[in-house]
């Protein structure tokens, strides 16, 4: 039978239990726990100093109401980096390549923040809708235009993180396919492939904490228009 190159992101089940409840629960075991005293390991001032630096970044354009975002925003980017990084292992299984999770982490987070703007500012928040100085005839066209966009947020969030990671996951699968083929029958091409293929994994390395990062960027500015 021809490998199907979709299987590895099919959910693995053990004894008909999903195992991606376990993929989801124990990157968190990875992490270091705080404790109490001053002076801490060095793996746990690096977590401090990176939490610490993300969280000012990300929240400093955002006013002082959507602070309170801040230790949802931070531990949201630890768990996809964490999933997408644990996900470029051998024999893992990677839960945000899957859009029913991401879109399950994108709209109520997408949707607090409108609701967000709606209860706090309602005016300024319909008036998104409608930008300033639209000629007569063309209102109703852009309210629809505008509202389509607006509901198109949580879609194109959940959408991106998949269609990012599986298109590198394929492609890291295909090229290491290629190269297992090729080394019997051409070594010296099986060798360039297998250097494209090392590249190729430090890009997906990247783009596994670029995606992370700007998919928790946007739901931040999301928040910035509506607080």
């Amino acid at each position: 039978l021809a490998p199907n190159f979709f299987d590895q992101f099919m959910s693995p089940t053990y004894l008909g239990t999903p195992l991606i409840a376990l993929a989801l629960l124990l990157p968190w075991l990875l992490f270091p726990s705080p404790s109490s005293r001053w002076l801490e390991n060095r793996l746990l001032t690096l977590q401090t100093w990176f939490i610490n630096r993300f969280t000012s970044q990300l929240l400093s354009p955002v006013n002082t109401g959507g602070h309170k975002w801040a230790l949802v925003l931070a531990s949201l980017m630890i768990f996809l980096i964490s999933l997408n990084m644990l996900g470029l292992l051998p024999y893992t299984f990677t839960p945000t390549t899957q859009l029913s999770m991401n879109m399950g982490l994108a709209v109520p987070l997408w949707l607090a923040t409108v609701l967000i703007g709606l209860r706090n500012q309602p005016t300024a928040a319909l008036g998104h809708l409608l930008p300033e100085g639209t000629p007569g005839p063309l209102i109703p066209i852009l309210i629809i235009i505008e509202t389509i966009s607006l509901f198109i947020r949580p879609l194109a969030l959940g959408v991106r993180l998949t269609a990012n990671l599986t298109a590198g996951h394929l492609l890291m699968q295909l090229i290491a396919t290629a190269a297992f083929v090729l080394l019997p029958i051409m070594p010296m091409v099986a060798v360039l492939t297998t250097m494209i293929l090392f590249l190729l994994t430090i890009l997906e390395v990247a783009v596994a904490m670029i995606q992370a990062y700007v998919f928790v960027l946007l739901i931040s500015l999301y928040l910035q228009e509506n607080v």
